[in-house]
């Protein structure tokens, strides 16, 4: 694609394969140990049906997440804000984006529904990954059953939507038409992900393998009853400790204006700005009440 000042200009699926051997090139040249998870790999091992992938998605070893990031500034590339309330969406990967690039590249350092300590469950995943030629560039990604894990851990968290269903239902079917739910299940374990993989791999494992199932994380649970952001903050502050409350729910209502970058970079940040941006986020709440209400009776019906 070329902009009206003659200038090349990256479409976004090139943008993604190329930034993936950029990404294996800054990690190799730091001595990073990275691989690639979902994007074009998974549609290429077969895991998920043909797809356009928007961003780049590269997992290191929690020690290594700021090395890498650090290696992606000098490169041009800038952190996008974030909400930094952390207890209401705890923080599991840095976003980065590049004035030239149409694609984000997301770091992760840790996955959601995997329990055991991010750094041995890096290592775990470390010994499921293999080499997978990406643009001209042998790069690490997961393999079948680390891709399944991660893929199916991902469309868990939304399974009222159409599409994760939809993903949920093939990665099904190509689980038992490949034999890999002994595999799936081994690597379920060695990640701490028994308990969230639970929905998926139950109806997939035969009777003559013995699971004892653990219980899902707090933080797994909230993930699943929350559909919409505002359930997940009231959720949040109904479980945190009393004398932060107050705090919680003023920023709730009066967020820090990363959280308005956090959906649009471009986002006006005068008082004026602010003002507009405080009254659409309170118009959102607003049309999500009925839905927050059904999260809510749920969280009251399972628990704190």
């Amino acid at each position: 694609m070329a902009n009206p000042d003659g200038e090349a200009q990256l479409c976004i699926p090139e943008a993604v394969l190329l930034g993936h051997a950029m990404v294996q090139r800054v990690a190799d040249s730091l001595g990073i140990r990275a691989f690639f998870i979902k994007g074009p790999a998974s549609v290429i091992q077969g895991l998920r049906l043909p797809r356009t992938s928007g961003d780049v998605d590269v997992f290191v070893h929690p020690s290594d997440l700021e090395a890498m990031i650090e290696g992606l500034r000098k490169r041009g590339w800038r952190e996008r804000p974030v909400d930094p309330d952390s207890r209401t969406f705890p923080k599991h990967s840095v976003t980065v984006d590049h004035p030239e690039w149409p694609c984000c590249i997301d770091v992760h350092f840790r996955f959601p529904g995997m329990e055991r300590h991010p750094a041995d469950c890096f290592q775990a995943m470390w010994a499921n990954t293999e080499d997978l030629e990406l643009a001209g560039l042998d790069v690490r990604v997961p393999s079948k059953e680390l891709g399944l894990l991660i893929l199916a851990l991902h469309a868990l968290r939304s399974p009222h939507l159409p599409a994760c269903r939809q993903e949920l239902q093939h990665m099904a079917g190509l689980t038992e038409r490949e034999s890999m739910a002994a595999a799936l299940l081994d690597v379920s374990a060695s990640t701490g992900s028994l308990a969230a993989m639970r929905p998926f791999l139950e109806p997939l494992v035969t009777q003559t393998m013995t699971v004892d199932w653990p219980t899902a994380s707090v933080e797994w649970r909230n993930r699943l009853l929350a559909k919409e952001p505002g359930s997940a903050r009231l959720i949040a502050i109904a479980q945190a400790p009393l004398k932060e409350k107050p705090l919680m729910l003023f920023r709730g209502v009066f967020p820090v204006p990363e959280v308005h970058l956090s959906r649009d970079i471009y986002a006006d940040m005068s008082l004026l700005g602010r003002c507009r941006s405080h009254r659409a986020r309170w118009a959102r709440f607003l049309l999500a009440v009925p839905k927050i209400v059904r999260d809510l009776g749920q969280f009251r019906k399972i628990g704190r």
